[in-house]
Formats: structure tokens, sequence, C-alpha cells
């Protein structure tokens, strides 16, 4: 039999015509909900009325409609609510989710994912040769998109708490001498020497170099800016905007050593007009990674020089460690480097750390001689 009115201060029971008792209450967001299951006594339904009032009072209630949403299709909604993700950000938020994570977990409900099954799955994809680096990212990407379940209360917590999971161990890359680096460069086409030049020691990104103009360079205060870059994505589009952050807008200094042969590129393959590209394909187009690999001889000529699988990365790699080197603060570093974090800046000064320590042993020997 239903309570009489006005006895109780959260939800409502009533009896059904079978007899059962079935609950009612009003959710965070004002709207009444029914409960999941029906009571065969009305003090079962008064308990489970006491734990959802409990639950809504510390912040653990969630709601149970929702948790049904099955992760795949909660995915798709979580990416496309993101207005403010770069095109290529979400070209590879969309790749993890369909490559890892929709084939596994997509069709489980939310409220079903457990840490026990977010395990299962992370060993299921490295046991099907997924490289660590590439789990990792999908791990981190599940991780966000069940931080928001958590955060919106359609599930109690983030299952993803498995530790260390979300790193990424990258093999150490190539580090070149400056003299390799010049001697890379000597291999190029000659319309191509000065990129390399420039990519290296002024610490610039594929994007960043192939986006710049003629207005951009400033040969006789010895500086480059980057207001913008180049992104490709998988489909072939190319896309026009700013650097990947706020960091990324920057003047860097460029060593008077590689002046001349910028002047010379200038010169030789750049048009007059201040918003000229500097570095063009062939035909005075657009310069895109693959077109450079090719005239490049990329592969040919980076076994030539010992360092086979070089990456064009590499050379931004390259300028930050020599930056490292020179002594440079942390401040300077992420501000060469385009970063707004400081967790780079900080690799780049690990690895100068064994440097740094023969300085100061060099010192201590001073002292000890005094």
């Amino acid at each position: 039999m239903p309570n009489k009115p006005g006895k109780r201060r959260f939800g409502s029971i009533r009896q059904l015509p079978s007899g059962r008792f079935q609950i009612r209450y009003p959710g965070p967001d004002g709207k009444i909900r029914l409960g999941e299951n029906t009571y065969a006594r009305e003090r079962d339904a008064e308990k489970a009325l006491s734990l959802i009032e409990a639950k809504l009072i510390t912040g653990d209630w969630t709601d149970p409609q929702r948790s049904k949403v099955k992760l795949g299709d909660y995915a798709d909604k979580w990416i496309s609510e993101r207005t403010n993700l770069r095109p290529r950000t979400v070209e590879i938020y969309k790749g993890l989710l369909k490559r890892y994570i929709r084939p596994h977990l997509g069709g489980t409900p939310i409220g079903k994912l457990d840490t026990a099954t977010v395990r299962e799955w992370r060993v299921l994809l490295l046991g099907n040769d997924v490289g660590p680096s590439e789990v990792a990212k999908a791990y981190r990407f599940l991780r966000a998109v069940l931080m928001t379940a958590a955060d919106d209360q359609i599930i109690p917590r983030n299952p993803c708490r498995i530790r260390g999971a979300g790193e990424e161990k990258p093999e150490e890359r190539p580090v070149l001498t400056v003299a390799k680096v010049f001697e890379l460069a000597e291999l190029m086409p000659a319309r191509l020497r000065a990129l390399v030049l420039l990519a290296t020691f002024a610490s610039l990104r594929w994007g960043e170099v192939a986006a710049l103009r003629r207005m951009d360079l400033d040969l006789t205060a010895r500086t480059v800016s980057v207001r913008q870059q180049h992104v490709e994505l998988d489909t072939g589009e190319l896309l026009v905007g700013p650097p990947k952050s706020r960091a990324g807008v920057r003047t860097i200094a460029i060593p008077e050593a590689i002046t001349p042969a910028l002047r010379d590129h200038l010169d030789q393959y750049t048009a007059p007009e201040l918003d000229a590209l500097i570095f063009t394909g062939s035909r005075g187009g657009i310069l895109r990674r693959s077109n450079f690999r090719r005239a490049a001889k990329w592969d040919e000529n980076t076994r030539k020089i010992g360092f086979p699988g070089l990456h064009f990365h590499d050379l931004r790699h390259t300028g930050n460690t020599i930056a490292a080197g020179s002594g440079a603060s942390l401040k300077d570093l992420m501000q060469r480097m385009g970063h707004d974090s400081v967790r780079a800046a900080l690799i780049y000064q690990h690895s100068t750390a064994e440097a740094d320590r023969r300085i100061a042993d060099a010192m201590n020997a001073k002292i000890q001689q005094s």
C-alpha cells in the first residue's frame, strides 16, 4: 500500500498491481527517476531510497540510465562535443577509437566497465603486437573519455587506474653532431639544403618550417618567427593554422653560420613577395612532407651519413639537445622549443647532466689544487 502523503522527505514509494514496491526519486538535475528494481517488501524499498539519498549527498550517485550507453557511442559523442580540438587531434582520437577501442570495448555499457576489464583489454592489445606507444595513447584517450563520464556522474569512478599504463617510453632518438647536420644538408638538392639547417638549428617542427614565409625570416637580426604551421591530415587535406600551443608562436635566434645559406636560398628559390613561402615544391607549390622525402632522397641520404631510420623530427631533437648543452635556462629552452610545459625542456636538461657533472668535477679539481 502506498505511503501517506507528507510522510516522506525524499522520494516516494508506490505499490504496483503485482504487489511489489517501486521507488521514485529526484536526481541532482531535479528530474524524477524510477528505481532500477522493484522490491517485495516496502522496507526494502525504504532502504533503497535511503541509500540513493546518501549517495546524492556524498556525490557518489550515478545515473543508472545513462550508464547503459555503449562506450563506443559515448566516445564518439565525447569527441564531437570538444569543439576546441584541432583537426589533427580529432583525427588521432577517431583513429584510436576505431582501431583499438571499438573492436573490443565499443559495445560494452559504460556502467559495466571496471579496472579488470580495462587491464584485460590492454593486455590483449599488447598481445596482438600493437606497439607500446600506441597502447599508451589508446589508454590515455580511454582514460580521458571515462574521466568525463565520472565527472558527469554516469559512473562512480574512472576504471582506468593502471599505474604507468598511459606512459610512453619511446626509444632513444639519435642526435646528430654539427658536422653530420652539415653533411646531410650537402647531400640535399640545393633548394632543400637551407631547410635542413634551419629546421635543426632553430629547433623547428616540420609543420612550422613548411609554413614559413619571407616576412618570417630576418637575416639582419638573425631571427626566424613562427606564426603558423601546416597540418597534413591522413585524408591528404592540408590545413594552415596557428602553432599547436600559444607558446608555439615565437621568435627564435639563429646562428650566424647558417645565414649565408639562408640568404642564398631566399635569392634563388623564394619569390620576392613578403608573404611568399620560403620553402616550396619543385613547381613553387606548398611543400608536403611526402614530396620532401622523395626529393631529398631522405632514406638513402640518411644511410649515407650513418643514420639509417633518421626521422625529420630528429633534426629538431638535435637542435634542442645542442641548445640544452649550451647551458640555457629552463625558461629559455621552453621559449625556443615552443613548449608551454616544462616537461619536454627538463628532458633535454637531464640529457646534459653528465656534461654538467664533468664541469663540476673540473671545478672541484681546481678547488683541491688551491
